[in-house]
């Protein structure tokens, strides 16, 4: 059975996270945040914060595994590190409505105070509706 989206309705779901975006963190690997509280309050499980805007994350269209769009977050460095722990996910998260938007895994890594830590660029990718 065939299927198709036009690629506006997928851009769609990306202009709502550019527009509501406000910060990257890291977090703790203890627990997967599931809340904007857990994943943005120092102590919880938010180990470092990166201010990120809309300018920061570029729309392209996909095509690795199947066709879709994608929006790349670009590369954060020097980010200070407010408290130690073990870093294993990386949040977005929009304060316009405290809204937890999207978690994905990153390179497990130990995290000190005061120290810094860098952000690779990493994408977020939505496929084409597929049979």
């Amino acid at each position: 059975m065939a299927r198709y989206q036009n690629d506006l309705m997928l851009d769609a779901a990306f202009d709502w996270l550019r527009a509501r975006i406000t910060m990257e963190t890291a977090s703790d690997n203890t627990a997967m945040p599931t809340t904007y509280s857990q994943a943005t309050t120092i102590g919880t499980y938010r180990l470092a914060k990166a201010s990120l805007t809309s300018t920061q994350m570029t729309l392209s269209d996909y095509t690795g595994s199947g066709l879709g769009r994608k929006v790349t977050i670009a590369a954060r460095s020097g980010i200070t590190i407010d408290t130690s722990g073990v870093a294993k996910y990386v949040n977005l998260a929009g304060s316009t409505g405290s809204v937890l938007m999207y978690i994905t895994e990153c390179t497990t890594q130990q995290l000190t105070t005061g120290n810094t830590v860098n952000f690779p660029a990493w994408n977020i990718i939505l496929n084409d509706a597929s049979s």
